[in-house]
């Protein structure tokens, strides 16, 4: 199909029926947003307004991550066996 063609089927697939990751991208970028405007009206300088944004919205992302999935870091798919360090065993 192409480039267009897989763009939208993952624009239809992020509207119909978004995975968790999806979700809490969706919350992160929203939360950005709102931050930055925020921001704004305090009027911090550009460069502390972005980063502060960008913060908040990694806040955001790991706080619906954790309330979606139970746990900071989700499992490796088919990665049952345990890790083993071969530095101290």
């Amino acid at each position: 199909m192409g480039f267009f063609g897989d763009l939208k089927e993952d624009v239809v697939g992020l509207i119909r029926d978004p995975t968790d990751e999806q979700k809490a991208l969706l919350v992160a970028v929203v939360a950005i947003f709102v931050a930055d405007r925020y921001f704004l009206w305090i009027d911090f300088p550009f460069v502390v307004r972005t980063t502060a944004a960008v913060g908040v919205g990694f806040v955001a992302m790991f706080a619906v991550s954790y309330l979606l999935t139970g746990r900071l870091v989700p499992p490796d798919e088919g990665d049952e066996e345990p890790y083993e360090d071969e530095f101290h065993p």
